[in-house]
């Protein structure tokens, strides 16, 4: 019996040595299988082409303030808001009852003048011939002949008054100095108009100029802290886009046409303008959007924004290292960006395999992953 125990205590022992290791092996297996999977991208150079954005403002070409010379009632508004119209088209009609009366007059006084003149050239003409035959004396003949210099001055007058009364006529139509676009009308037939009334703005949108600034540091950098002048930086500049303020891009690009000549004591910047063409009179003066200046980086270490992740105005992303273990990493990055990558400085190199999934959220340093295409870049290309 006794020898019966020992031989079941030793099967016990050698079951069990048996059996630990492959417990164990087991646990390892779930341990590795429990590792979670993260989508990870492998850094390399590239070129980048980044795009800086500087909020502007949209004008046209020539913004035209519409405002009557004379004073009156409106009769008639001849356009509408958003009209396109032609150099020379009627926009506004101002009561014209008074100012014709006032031409009427002024052409009767001209009337009378030059049968005034008239008058005074017969009677200058007789003692002309009274003074040959000298029945008349030479001053008696001047004061005829001044008479009809005096009359023929009251004529000019007269004249001179009719073709003012006719010019104020001509005022009550009130035309398109340039073609353009009609802005706000706010004032109807039948409002009283006067030459401080703004009657609408009439904007040339066959082109259009954007308005931006830039600091007086990138205007440095522009000059190559000035070695070279502005309209040498102006010209070498590439063109630009216009992002709307929807998000999308403005079809056709432009060029940066100036840069004033003094800065903002209060923003230190200067007033940048940007040309585009609008063959569709897309866009409208009074427009907003955002101005793209673009600029293109050798050899960029190029990550996705979701990558990373802030602390202490410090950025940091999650490099792979052996064994699928993550060590956090600060990095520096350029503060030009196109929105969705950030160009590192620092903090990487080319080889590197970092996270790119749950960033910020479910991953963690120290932590084990199985990583998900670890070769396969997943850059988001530049728009």
């Amino acid at each position: 019996m006794k020898n019966l125990n020992y031989c079941t205590m030793a099967t016990a022992l050698a079951v069990g040595a048996f059996l630990l290791p492959s417990c164990k092996s087991d646990n390892q297996q779930q341990t590795q299988m429990q590792a979670p999977e993260y989508a990870v991208l492998q850094v390399g150079t590239e070129d980048v082409s980044l795009n800086t954005a500087y909020p502007a403002t949209l004008h046209g070409i020539n913004d035209v303030e519409i405002r009557p010379q004379v004073t009156g009632f409106l009769t008639q508004v001849n356009v509408h808001e958003g009209q396109h119209v032609s150099a020379g088209q009627l926009l506004f009609t101002i009561d014209q009852v008074q100012l014709q009366a006032a031409v009427d007059a002024a052409r009767a006084a001209v009337e009378v003048a030059q049968a005034n003149v008239n008058t005074a050239q017969t009677n200058a003409n007789n003692n002309k011939i009274l003074l040959d035959k000298n029945i008349i004396s030479a001053p008696a003949y001047q004061i005829s002949a001044d008479a009809l210099n005096a009359a023929k001055a009251q004529l000019h007058q007269a004249q001179a008054n009719l073709v003012s009364a006719q010019k104020n006529l001509s005022y009550t139509s009130v035309k398109a100095p340039t073609a353009g676009v009609v802005g706000t009308i706010d004032n109807k037939a039948g409002s009283l108009v006067s030459p401080s009334t703004l009657l609408t703005i009439l904007s040339d949108n066959g082109a259009i100029e954007a308005y931006f600034s830039m600091t007086e540091k990138e205007i440095l950098a522009l000059t190559d802290n000035g070695s070279r002048s502005v309209n040498a930086a102006i010209a070498s500049m590439p063109e630009v886009e216009l992002q709307l303020s929807d998000g999308t891009l403005y079809p056709y690009k432009g060029k940066i046409t100036s840069i004033s000549g003094v800065l903002d004591t209060a923003t230190g910047s200067a007033t940048v303008k940007a040309s585009f063409p609008n063959p569709d009179a897309m866009l409208r003066s009074g427009n907003t959007g955002l101005i793209l200046i673009p600029n293109t980086v050798t050899n960029a270490l190029q990550i996705p924004q979701s990558a990373t992740y802030d602390i202490q105005n410090m950025k940091f992303c999650y490099v792979v290292g052996d064994s699928a273990i993550i060590h956090s990493t600060p990095i520096t990055v350029s503060e030009q960006n196109d929105g969705k990558n950030y160009v590192v400085t620092s903090g990487l190199k080319p080889g590197d395999v970092i996270v790119v999934e749950g960033v910020g959220i479910s991953v963690r340093d120290g932590m084990t992953i199985t990583p998900k295409n670890p070769t396969q870049p997943q850059s988001t290309p530049n728009k």
